[in-house]
């Protein structure tokens, strides 16, 4: 289905304004994708292989209603992670692991990512390959390119996959995966498939679609080159002392170990020092906010984020992958489950607020970002609230009230 113009334009713009204003808008998909191809023959992509993935293509428009509601983005994060970490799924990761030891654990002695973070990954990309996607992602990728606010994601990763099957890594058929254009059973995008992916078992493919040796072991080779180190702690769930300037919760600031906890950090079980070495330096998150648990994350919770750069995601695969390896302990703080996640026009409305108040938070576009997080942490010192930067519904309230 394309987004168009529409043939009536040219007969409506009889005034000069109105002609202008048509003229200002972006080319409908046809137009575009006629621009693209010159694009991507001077990235070095053959007329063959051009024709072969564009003739024929339209814009998807469900790509954009799925672009507007990602699900770690758009749900609270406890609901998010209810989902993530269901018995099933921990069930199913066990059996899976136990299935695939032997391998798991050779790919974990060449990459020094554990078998269990392998699993969790390829677990919530795709249920363990189950589903990993019927995407077209060459179609995907064109309409992110094309227009809203991936379109520099959308270029980059479309003429990755154009590389892709030039080089011979893929069919055109292969190139199934996500709405966003990532692909196979742990969803790689197609520039991370071209610097990470690996060919395990050597036999000239680097199959990330049903060869379990070249996902399990492309995707340690990802997280290896993200600086994840097997049998280094992810993180711990925290207690903060009152009084805590909820401020210091911020993407910037890290500190030893022994540093937080002479702020009074604790850990929710067990000991901080004494356990984990005290020179190990993290950050504190908050993803509910003051309100909910607290987390001293490391450089393995980081190597996460490089893969899915959402909070939520980071700590579903780290938690999953304590359960499965183990029957790891339920959080001891509870997430405040009265609240609720903001939608994307009510988190553009709490931007817009604060912006309209002389609080920068970057881009008006529904993207609670560090900006965002900083430019309302700003407000709330302001208001004498606990600067948490939490976009909550509370704080949309008192900010448009």
């Amino acid at each position: 289905m394309r987004r168009s113009l529409g043939g009536l334009a040219a007969m409506v713009c009889a005034a000069a304004l109105v002609c202008a204003s048509a003229a200002a808008r972006e080319p409908d998909f046809a137009d575009w994708l006629d621009g693209f191809r010159a694009e991507a023959a001077a990235a070095g992509v053959s007329p063959e292989i051009i024709a072969l993935a564009f003739d024929g293509l339209e814009a998807n428009e469900r790509v954009f209603e799925l672009n507007d509601s990602q699900p770690e983005h758009a749900r609270a994060v406890w609901d998010y992670l209810d989902s993530a970490l269901s018995d099933t799924r921990i069930a199913n990761g066990r059996m899976r692991l136990a299935e695939n030891r032997a391998l798991l654990a050779e790919i974990e002695g060449s990459y020094g990512v554990a078998a269990e973070a392998i699993v969790a990954i390829w677990g919530l990309e795709s249920s363990y390959g189950k589903l990993p996607g019927n995407y077209d992602a060459i179609e995907a990728l064109a309409t992110l390119a094309w227009q809203g606010r991936r379109t520099a994601y959308g270029r980059a990763q479309l003429i990755g996959a154009l590389k892709i099957l030039q080089n011979g890594y893929a069919e055109r058929a292969d190139l199934k995966g996500s709405w966003a254009g990532a692909l196979g059973q742990t969803q790689f995008i197609p520039t991370t498939y071209l610097a990470y992916a690996v060919d395990h078992d050597g036999d000239g493919r680097r199959d990330i679609w049903s060869n379990l040796g070249d996902i399990f072991a492309s995707t340690a080779n990802y997280l290896a080159a993200s600086k994840y180190r097997v049998g280094a702690p992810w993180g711990v769930e925290v207690f903060l002392p009152e009084g805590f300037d909820y401020a210091l919760a911020d993407a910037d600031i890290r500190h030893a170990l022994a540093e937080w906890a002479a702020m009074g950090v604790s850990a929710a079980r067990g000991r901080l020092i004494g356990v984990l070495d005290p020179n190990l330096r993290g950050r504190i998150i908050l993803p509910a906010g003051a309100r909910g648990p607290a987390f001293l994350v490391f450089e393995n919770f980081e190597a996460i984020l490089k893969y899915n750069n959402s909070t939520a995601y980071a700590l579903a695969v780290n938690l999953l992958a304590e359960r499965i390896a183990r029957n790891g302990p339920s959080l001891a703080a509870s997430w405040p489950r009265e609240d609720r996640a903001l939608t994307l026009d009510e988190r553009k409305a709490l931007q817009q607020a604060l912006k309209d108040k002389g609080f920068d938070p970057g881009p008006v576009d529904g993207i609670i970002g560090a900006q965002t997080k900083r430019a309302l942490r700003d407000w709330q010192r302001s208001e004498n609230l606990p600067a948490d930067g939490y976009a909550s519904a509370d704080a949309l309230m008192r900010l448009t009230s």
